[in-house]
């Protein structure tokens, strides 16, 4: 009896082990890009002569989605977000940086973290770290996922894309602390 209660609690773990990779892999893959490559278009050059109509058009302005702002000027900004999943989905991880909490991410929120310039270490769970180096006025993206264990599920951040942000938006919400 008990050899099969053990035989059972294996298959489980097993099959959401499986069901999580499956997961993950049937999605549409996001494009991972590294924090120094998330920076906005150079702008244009000025031109050197001053008749409107030879001047160059100025670059396009990178456009945030909605509900986020730029960040406040002389800093930038974090955007972490979990996209919605039903594994792992009861779980909720904090996001700290030097034992501060920043914010959790339940399944499907995500939160804005404006940030000086330079380097940052953020973690999440107390098992994953992502170090990323942030500049003024830009926006950055950092994923939550879950990998599932034999007996507990462990988050993971990564940095991401506005796309992939983008598209994860219509199914979360903004995580607002409790008073």
């Amino acid at each position: 009896m008990r050899l099969g209660f053990i035989a059972f609690c294996a298959a489980a773990a097993l099959g959401a082990a499986a069901l999580a990779h499956a997961q993950e892999t049937t999605a549409p893959p996001a494009e991972q890009t590294a924090p120094a490559e998330q920076t906005a278009a150079p702008e244009a050059a000025p031109p050197a002569a001053t008749d409107a109509a030879t001047a160059a058009p100025a670059a396009p302005a990178v456009t945030l989605p909605a509900g986020i702002s730029a960040p406040p000027e002389g800093k930038g900004q974090v955007v972490f977000f979990r996209p919605s999943r039903f594994v792992g989905a009861a779980l909720s991880f904090t996001v700290r940086e030097n034992d501060v909490d920043l914010g959790r991410l339940p399944n499907a929120r995500y939160f804005v973290h404006v940030a000086e310039p330079g380097i940052h270490e953020y973690e999440i769970g107390n098992n994953d770290t992502m170090r990323m180096e942030i500049e003024p006025g830009e926006t950055y993206y950092a994923i939550q996922s879950t990998q599932m264990g034999i007996v507990a599920g462990r988050a993971v951040l990564s940095p991401s894309d506005q796309a992939a942000f983008e598209e994860a938006l219509p199914r979360m919400r903004l995580w607002e602390p409790r008073n």
